[in-house]
């Protein structure tokens, strides 16, 4: 039986040595061998499931409730209160030979029996804090504890912050001063080597230097960087960079940021910082051309599920309504021979050599579906008995 258990939690995520299997064991009746066979045979409905959890399942409990206890530590804690608690218990008196003479006076009976009592209730107590207690059923996919149930007893405490040797405490800052020094250009430059663009270079000192007022800002780097002679060089790799990324990015200013790292207002910031607003209008208005007016019907199919590189570009409407007409017209040309809008998707899709697929999903996309349907209906001759 022990060996089953220990497969069952080792199924259930939770592999338990010998010993707690056999502690656990101890908690169940051996009328009830049939009830935990039945139970171990079967796969675990949920994980994680130790032996107490087993235990507390045949109880009665859900499997998810004993899964939330098991990963808890509720069963631990169980554990090691009812182990401090027969710790705290002293052992009970060796009964007294009746071989060995003694000349003590005899106990009153009553005493005698209060004392059985009292150990009694004392062991029924220490099992009664060991046994899983049998609650009602809830749902096993509700893992949460119904509102206006007591709060849980697992919370964590409220600690007090860390002192001496283990307290977190920040560097400080540099005061703004020593960037404006001839020993802060070296500092610059060797932090200029890792940083890609202006931002970047902040964020790497802002936690070690102080501003001119406060933190340390944009504005004061720019300056900084000015009076040091390095901000020239720093604006020319910055343009390589930007016009680079639009290039690679096909235009789309949200992937551009994400690629730099900088947000969509720091990207607008940046390209008007170094000065290449026009150029980068320029590359946007040439990757519109460029949708707008591509031949290949898969390009442009593929295209139309992009609908955020379109909005970023800003032609979603235009490009949309630009395929819906195309669409419209190489439809018209195979409907005589189509009897639903799949058989027309796939006659469109090997005339011009586009995935039928696409074509079907660019039917539905842009609201051609409803009108194809009712004009093959129209075109089916009715028959008459």
């Amino acid at each position: 039986m022990a060996v089953a258990v220990s497969d069952y939690c080792r199924r259930a995520k939770a592999p338990a040595p010998a010993p707690e299997v056999r502690e656990a064991l101890a908690l169940v009746a051996e009328a009830e061998d049939f009830r935990v066979r039945a139970l171990t045979d079967a796969e675990p409905e949920t994980s994680p499931l130790g032996p107490f959890a087993v235990v507390d399942i045949l109880q009665g409990t859900a499997p998810a409730l004993a899964a939330q206890r098991q990963a808890c530590g509720y069963y631990d804690v169980v554990r090691e209160l009812a182990h401090v608690r027969e710790l705290k218990t002293p052992p009970p008196a060796p009964a007294p030979d009746p071989s060995i003479p003694t000349f003590a006076a005899p106990a009153a009976s009553k005493p005698a029996a209060k004392a059985g009592k009292k150990a009694d209730k004392d062991e029924a107590s220490v099992m009664e804090r060991i046994a899983p207690k049998k609650r009602q059923a809830v749902d096993e996919e509700t893992t949460a504890p119904p509102e206006g149930d007591e709060p849980s007893q697992f919370l964590r405490r409220d600690l007090p912050r860390p002192r001496g040797r283990f307290t977190r405490v920040e560097a400080p800052r540099t005061p703004f001063v020593e960037l404006t020094r001839p020993s802060g250009k070296e500092t610059l430059e060797a932090t200029l080597a890792g940083s890609e663009h202006r931002f970047a270079l902040l964020r790497n000192l802002s936690h070690r230097f102080n501003g001119s007022r406060g933190d340390l800002s944009l504005v004061d780097l720019e300056t900084v960087l000015r009076d040091h002679g390095l901000l020239d060089a720093l604006t020319e790799k910055e343009k390589l960079q930007v016009i680079d990324a639009y290039s690679s990015q096909r235009g789309a200013t949200g992937r551009v940021a994400w690629a730099l790292g900088v947000s969509p207002p720091e990207l607008q910031r940046l390209v008007s910082a170094v000065g290449i607003t026009v150029e980068v209008e320029a590359l946007r208005e040439r990757f519109r051309r460029e949708a707008l007016a591509t031949p290949h019907l898969t390009h442009r199919l593929d295209l139309l599920g992009r609908d955020k590189y379109l909005a970023d570009l800003g032609i979603q409407r235009k490009f949309a309504d630009g395929l819906r007409k195309e669409l419209e017209r190489l439809l018209r040309d195979e409907l005589p021979g189509a009897t639903d809008v799949h058989g027309l998707a796939d006659a469109v899709g090997r005339k011009h050599g586009a995935p039928s697929e696409l074509v079907f999903r660019a039917i539905e996309r842009l609201g051609l579906a409803e009108s194809l349907r009712k004009q093959l209906r129209d075109s089916v001759p009715s028959s008459t008995p």
